[in-house]
């Protein structure tokens, strides 16, 4: 009798030291467009192993199926800026970057200066936040939460971001800076040319931006802080490419390459007959993306007309007016899946 009940003490104390698995809460900041695309692919898995996945976004967002039924919940939170504003700054994002940052930045004031949503994030008590590493303010809402974070990045001009707040090493020496049209295998004056682009975006990044976040960054927490230190906290950069898809450059370990998360296998087409039909000559698929809507017609009846010249099946983006001289080898489309188009149904032949 007393082994008995040893043995029964003994397993109540190791029930202590073993729990089941838990669903976790998660918090998402994320970033319009494609980035969204790529992090709901992460969010979505999330959801079918049980996790709660909760979307933060402000009034002026375009992230579509926000007011659906969705397996995940979205918070809107009200913001200074519209929709037109919006996509205003972000037709300009290429030329002007540090346009983006300082509306970013306003978002960023609106949300954490909203108490009602604050306190709601608060008792809602997540377990960890997913940003996206271009769209700063995750970091913030993280460490205001007092939560883990995790980033899902591509890549930034220059790579200022993941080298300068992620740490990630990118030797000026055989690394050839974004934009910079060199290749791995520079002269020693193309490495100097090299090194002079690395100067120009730390300069760039660090006299545009680098200042009124710090400020904000250090007023929200009550400490002296920077931007770069706050995402330096990040606990993984979740990066979306392949490793043989870039020079070869040093790892760390809290960096993770997951290019191709969003592709999926390909479905049938109704476009499929068509594609089809191009023979040995194969295809041409023509979208300027989503950001670009605005084109002349002058300017569409010269791209058609030179479409109408070559021997490809061309399939065109476009929705506009239908060009006079669009060529028999031409489809227009409003919209068209790439990912169908470009899968194993269209082009294996």
């Amino acid at each position: 009798m007393p082994m008995k009940r040893l043995s029964l003490l003994l397993l109540l104390q190791l029930t202590c030291y073993f729990s089941g698995g838990s669903c976790g809460k998660v918090l998402v900041w994320p970033v319009e467009f494609s980035h969204w695309m790529n992090i709901k692919t992460i969010l979505e898995e999330l959801v079918t192993k049980g996790h709660e996945v909760t979307v933060l976004i402000s009034s002026a967002s375009t992230i579509p199926n926000s007011s659906k039924p969705s397996t995940m919940r979205f918070e809107t939170f009200p913001v200074s800026l519209t929709k037109n504003s919006f996509w205003s700054y972000l037709s300009t994002v290429k030329s002007l970057f540090w346009e983006f940052f300082d509306t970013a930045l306003r978002m960023c004031k609106d949300a954490v200066s909203n108490k009602k949503l604050m306190t709601k994030l608060q008792e809602s008590r997540f377990d960890i936040l997913i940003a996206d590493a271009i769209g700063p303010c995750g970091e913030l809402l993280a460490e205001l939460l007092k939560i883990p974070f995790v980033y899902s990045h591509y890549t930034s001009p220059g790579h200022i971001i993941e080298k300068n707040s992620g740490r990630l090493p990118f030797p000026p020496s055989y690394v050839p800076v974004m934009f910079s049209e060199l290749s791995d295998r520079m002269t020693f004056m193309e490495r100097v040319k090299n090194m002079f682009y690395t100067l120009y975006f730390d300069l760039f990044f660090t006299a545009y931006n680098d200042k009124k976040w710090n400020q904000f960054y250090s007023e929200v927490l009550g400490r002296s802080t920077t931007l770069s230190e706050t995402m330096g906290k990040a606990e993984m950069w979740l990066i979306r490419s392949y490793w043989d898809f870039s020079f070869p450059r040093p790892r760390l370990p809290k960096a993770e390459f997951v290019g191709g998360l969003h592709c999926k296998p390909a479905k049938a087409s109704e476009m499929e007959e068509f594609v089809q039909s191009s023979g040995e000559n194969g295809i041409v698929v023509f979208s300027l993306g989503s950001m670009v809507s605005n084109m002349s017609e002058d300017r569409a009846e010269v791209i058609a007309s030179a479409f109408a010249q070559i021997p490809q099946k061309v399939l065109w983006r476009y929705d506009g007016k239908k060009p006079d001289n669009l060529g028999p080898n031409t489809r227009l489309y409003k919209w068209f899946p790439q990912n169908d188009l470009l899968g194993e149904t269209c082009h294996n032949k």
